[in-house]
């Protein structure tokens, strides 16, 4: 339009006058490129488990073959408080990014009126109907408007990555929780079987002493394993019942439904590959820091970051605004009627900021302390990653090559035992000897169990420093690149 060249010349003009050269040095694009790349290290210091499966993170609870575990974390998603706060934010933030689009187009308002009215005395009243629209523009021309709505834009993204990284917890949660239960159990039926072996050994001596057979010294240190044992038992009891109860607080399964379900045993299938673990990493480190939406989401702070410093520093500028209206008016008077067309355009507006006490420099330098902070973030969160990834890593391998040596341990421990069980019934070993090797052979296998707790513990902690797994529906993030939003309730 001809009339927006001499605005900007005014622009320019006023500029002149007021010092509208900026007066704070703004990152540069290329800055914030550099800010926003991830420099992992080369190679893991660790090695990896199976030397780095690469089958994919989509399938992964499904691919451990158990059916009860991929039921638990849909449930944990569909009632879990995080994701609606997260879905919450992405609404705030789509919100948020329409206001900054639209403050970069005309505001139209449609309008009407109607009166009745004499404004002379003697003479007729009149009527006087209008209808009509009215408009306003607030030029961009220095880019404030569009620095913001690119800003939006990116914590939109942000909001969703957000989204993301809710899901993988939670999952890893609940994983976590439902394997601790499945541990607790089979340390559960080793303590049952444990304590049942005890207390017929204290049965037997029991008889013994009375038949003057036996000291009464063994009968006693006989009851007081038993009664050791069931201690034990109860305990752990309920140590899984607490387990239990923190799956139905997860899933909001009925309490007694969820104990049905656990009634069942575990596939074969599930406990191999629970066994194999299954884990996918198919690139180390740089799939692993593009999948994890934290760092995806610092990435992009740091360029929202630059916007709002770039937004603050526009607005020391003169700003246009254009107002115009077109609408039909009718007016009846003394049996005339008139009506008609009417319009405007403009006026063209030019406002200069002359004296803010100082309010737009400081938004400005707290905009670009926010950038510096971005940065840092980043830095932060991808050595977080790194620690995280090579802690399950060393965890993994401390495992492994403890395996071999407790599984052997146990078997032993357990010969060791059955051993001196036949020579304690032949009378060739004392009662305190057979309680000694029990303790020993129990303890051992506790450990071997405890052993594969600590695997899958570390499986799940690499699943969730790698960022998690998504479904098919939903792209994986990887900076440039705008992830899918959540479904809405209902969809």
């Amino acid at each position: 339009m001809p009339w927006i060249k001499p605005a900007i010349f005014i622009n320019i003009a006023l500029c002149g006058l007021v010092g509208c050269a900026s007066k704070s040095t703004l990152p540069s694009a290329q800055e914030v490129q550099t800010a926003s790349a991830v420099q992992p290290p080369a190679t893991w210091q660790t090695p990896l488990p199976h030397g780095g499966s690469t089958a994919t993170l989509a399938n992964w609870w499904a691919q451990l073959g158990d059916p009860l575990l991929p039921e638990l974390v849909d449930a944990a998603q569909q009632r879990s408080a995080t994701l609606a706060a997260a879905r919450t934010r992405i609404a705030q933030a789509r919100a948020a990014l329409t206001g900054a689009q639209a403050g970069l187009l005309p505001g139209v308002n449609a309008t009407a009126q109607a009166s009745r009215l004499q404004q002379t005395p003697g003479t007729p009243a009149a009527t006087n109907l209008s209808a009509g629209v009215q408009a306003a523009w607030e030029l961009d021309v220095f880019g404030a408007g569009g620095a913001t709505r690119d800003a939006s834009a990116l914590r939109l993204q942000n909001a969703q990555l957000g989204w993301h990284e809710a899901r993988v917890s939670l999952a890893a949660d609940t994983a976590a929780t439902y394997y601790s239960l499945r541990n607790c159990e089979a340390v559960q039926a080793l303590t049952q079987s444990d304590a049942t072996s005890r207390q017929e050994t204290a049965r037997l001596n029991e008889l013994s002493a009375k038949a003057g057979l036996n000291a009464p010294a063994n009968a006693a240190l006989a009851r007081a394993s038993a009664a050791d044992a069931a201690s034990g038992l109860r305990a752990q009891q309920a140590q899984c019942s607490v387990l239990v109860k923190a799956l139905v607080a997860l899933s909001g399964m009925n309490e007694l439904a969820l104990r049905q379900k656990l009634l069942q045993k575990q596939p074969e299938s599930a406990i191999n590959n629970a066994q194999a673990a299954l884990f996918s990493i198919a690139n180390i480190p740089a799939q692993v820091l593009q999948q994890r939406p934290d760092i995806a989401a610092a990435q992009r702070s740091i360029a929202a970051a630059q916007l709002d410093a770039q937004a603050a520093d526009a607005r020391r500028l003169p700003s246009i605004s254009l107002n115009g209206s077109i609408g039909g008016v009718r007016v009846s008077a003394g049996g005339n009627t008139n009506s008609g067309l009417t319009w405007s355009l403009g006026p063209v507006a030019v406002s200069v900021p002359l004296l803010d006490n100082g309010r737009t420099a400081a938004n400005t330098a707290a905009a670009l302390a926010g950038y510096d902070e971005a940065v840092v973030t980043l830095g932060a969160k991808v050595a977080q990653a790194v620690r995280e990834v090579e802690e399950a890593l060393v965890n993994l391998d401390s495992v492994a090559a403890r395996r071999a040596d407790v599984q052997t341990a146990a078997t032993n421990y357990k010969a060791a035992l059955d051993a001196t069980q036949a020579r304690y019934r032949a009378g060739l070993a004392s009662l305190v000897e057979l309680e000694d090797t029990r303790r020993v052979a129990l303890a051992s296998q506790q450990s071997q169990l405890g052993l594969d707790r600590e695997r899958m513990a570390a499986w799940i902690s690499l699943y969730r420093a790698a960022g998690g797994g998504w479904n098919g529906q939903t792209d994986v993030p990887v900076a440039g690149k705008l992830v899918a939003a959540p479904p809405r309730p209902g969809s």
